[in-house]
This record gives structure tokens, sequence and C-alpha cells, in this order.
């Protein structure tokens, strides 16, 4: 017995660990600064962390209540029917629950390249196919509708992530909206706000609440730093909202992970001061190092530390290290970024916005690799 042909499905490749480097450079795990998974460095919310230590002995119950407490929670705070709220296992939960009630066999998604590896892969589990728009980093990977649609052949979800990872580039809501005007009825247009908290731009759950062709997926892993406890959630359209029930996984969503969330959405000054260190991370990044860097509206920035082309031109530094190796070399002077090789981006690393102090330290380990 075999299971199912599965060479088509990739693996998906996570931001390496400090546990993971220390033990392979054989390093003191405490002397390394871990940049490469988007994590809040700052830690989970301070409220989150108590109401886990509080419910701690109540894991034997199953997560009813609590999940739809949470539930109502969310629909009060973006004003639309609960029904309308998908509580998931992560982001990528959301996907999964969105693939099962859309995805016919043999149906296709369209998806950003370069781009979260996991919006294919969930669409290919549940037999569906996988078409790509391309972001150009000769445009500076601007996201508009037209990028889009010159793509588009009747896909069934088509994903927009805004702000983009890697790149940290936003679609404003006006092009979001255009995007779901030009595109077919049977169309839903993924906008993945995984990354929304520390985005200048208009969220697209003012077309949710409008539409019935746009979704929203946030989650509580990145600014909330909630990562660990795995809890995502889609904001969908009200006419098919009861779908969930149908397709969702019998808890998914434990019950320490909704009473994190739940305390995490009351902890106003933990996202206050998370937004701010970005802020102040993203200007350091942009004016210290040296390597081109995008503007980004993630917490994290990108920087093209090699040369894509295998030369620079005259009269500039040649730049002729890969992605990978200005990662190898930063790991072992103890930090951790991620190479952005698996985005089809071999000439880039993506740092995650940490401390002023991480950052201090991570541009002169990364100035001093570039530089060699």
């Amino acid at each position: 017995m075999e299971p199912r042909d599965l060479s088509d499905h990739s693996v998906y490749r996570a931001g390496r660990g400090i546990e993971e480097v220390a033990r392979d450079l054989g390093l003191d795990p405490d002397d390394l600064v871990k940049l490469s998974s988007n994590e809040n460095v700052l830690g989970p919310s301070p409220k989150a962390a108590a109401a886990i230590r509080e419910h701690a002995d109540s894991v034997h119950l199953y997560p009813k209540s609590s999940h739809t407490d949470l539930i109502e929670r969310l629909a009060d705070d973006w004003n639309v029917a609960s029904e309308q709220v998908w509580l998931a296992n992560g982001g990528d939960g959301v996907l999964d629950c969105l693939s099962r009630a859309l995805i016919r066999p043999g149906e296709r998604v369209l998806v950003p390249r370069p781009g979260f590896a996991y919006y294919a892969m969930s669409a290919r589990y549940h037999h569906g196919e996988v078409a790509t728009y391309c972001l150009s980093k000769a445009d500076d990977f601007v996201q508009t509708a037209d990028r889009v649609l010159d793509a588009y052949d009747g896909e069934r979800i088509v994903a927009v992530t805004s702000p983009h990872n890697p790149t940290g580039s936003v679609m404003p809501l006006d092009e979001v909206e255009r995007l779901a005007d030009e595109t077919g009825e049977d169309t839903l247009i993924l906008v993945d706000e995984a990354y929304g908290e520390f985005a200048d731009v208009e969220s697209a759950v003012d077309l949710v609440r409008e539409r019935d062709d746009v979704a929203v997926l946030r989650t509580f892993s990145k600014a909330y730093g909630l990562a660990g406890m795995r809890l995502g959630y889609g904001l969908v359209p009200e006419d098919w909202a009861d779908a969930y029930a149908r397709i969702h996984t019998p808890f998914d969503t434990g019950e320490l992970t909704c009473r994190a969330g739940l305390a995490a959405l009351d902890d106003d000054e933990h996202i206050e001061k998370t937004v701010a260190m970005v802020e102040d991370a993203r200007e350091y990044l942009y004016e210290n190092l040296d390597a081109r860097t995008w503007e980004s509206q993630g917490n994290f920035v990108l920087a093209e530390v090699g040369d894509s082309e295998g030369g620079s031109p005259a009269g500039e530094r040649s730049q002729t290290a890969s992605g990978e190796a200005v990662t190898d070399a930063a790991q072992r002077e103890g930090i951790i970024v991620r190479d952005c090789s698996s985005f089809g981006l071999p000439e880039c690393i993506r740092i995650t916005c940490g401390t002023p102090e991480q950052m201090e330290r991570a541009v002169e380990v990364l100035n001093e690799v570039i530089d060699a």
C-alpha cells in the first residue's frame, strides 16, 4: 500500500529556529538572535500569557464556549455577523477551510510569485490546481489589479497578500475592489492580511461587508505574538458563511488558544508597543544596511544582498554572494535571517524587525558579511 502521488506537492520550508541552528553550528542558543520567521520578538501579549496560565487547568474540556466567545468578539470588532468569522488552526488552517469549501477537483487557484507557499499547497491537497501571477522586482513588487488580471483565467480563488510576504508591498483597497469587479462571479478574492496590523492601508474587510466575492485572512501569530498557539481566522461573505459548519475540523482551535486570543484582543498596549518597534526597525534597516531594501508594511524587510545577474554595473560595489551564502555566514555570527531562495529570490534575504539592540547587532553582522 502506498499514499497517493504527491510528487507535485512541495515541502514548506520554515525559517530556521534557534535550537536547530545552535545544534548544527555548535553555538550557545543564548548567543543567537532569530530574525527569520516574522515572529513578534517582544513575545506574546502579557494578557494572553496570563490567560493561558489562568485557564491551564481547563484543557481537559473541549473549547466550545471559548471558541464561541472568540468568534463573537471578533465579529463585534469587525462589525460582521458571527457566522462570517471562521476560526482555524493558524492562517494555513483558514486556507484549508476555504479550499474545502470552494475548490472542486481540478479547479484552479491563482497565487502570487514570489509568495507564501501554502496557498498552492492547500489547493493541491484538496485536489485543486495552481496558476501564478508575477510580482516583479523590476517594478519594486508593486501590486495592482492589472498585474493579477493579466494572468487571470477564471480561477476559483485569487490570493492577494497585503502586506505581501516577503516583499512588504500592499494592494490598495481600490485595487482590490477593481480586481473583484473584473473577475468572474464564481471567483473569490482572498486578501491575506496576516501582517495587517503593521500596514498603513485600509483593510479589505470593508469589502467583505458589502460583497459576496471577497474574503480576508487574519492571524494572531504576528502582531499579537501567539505564533505557537496557532490561531487564525477568516472573515467571509455572509451569503455562504454557513459552509463553515460543514467543513470545519471539530475543535481545531484549543481551549488555551481561544482564551489567549480573547485576552490578546484586549491588550492594546502590547500592539502599540509592537507596531512602534517595527516602524523604528524598518527605518533603521533602510538607513543602515549596506544593501538594497524595499519599503515594507510588514514586520520584516526584504534586502538584496547578492547580484541576481551575476555581475554589477561598472562603478558599483560587486555583490556576488547569494542570499543563502549571506544567511549561512550571518548564522555563524549569531544572526538568523531568512534566505529567500524558496521564494524564487536567491539573491535576497528577509529580516524580521526586532528591538533596537537586535537591529544594531544584525546590521553590524550583515554589513560585515555583505562587504566581505
